[in-house]
């Protein structure tokens, strides 16, 4: 995925429950998914994906900082297609 160790995914998955809880006042007992979707929070791997999606966007297109752009550069698939 992103080389975050799954346990460390499900630590910070484990807080944004509990942020959502707090602040869509929902109990412990009720179920997180529509408390999320309520709030428009994607869960943590769902965020991690489109977030490293806007990264990858970004540095092709020349909108990120020139630091990250520098090592992003598309690769030919023997001469066949891009990717």
């Amino acid at each position: 995925m992103s080389g975050m160790a799954n346990s460390l995914v499900h630590k910070v998955q484990s807080v944004q429950n509990a942020a959502a809880r707090l602040v869509s006042g929902a109990s412990r007992r009720d179920h997180i998914t529509p408390v999320l979707r309520e709030l428009h929070w994607l869960p943590v791997h769902q965020r991690i994906h489109f977030k490293l999606g806007c990264l990858m966007h970004k540095s092709l297109s020349g909108q990120a900082p020139q630091y990250l752009a520098d090592d992003v550069h598309l690769v030919a698939d023997n001469g066949r297609r891009l990717l």
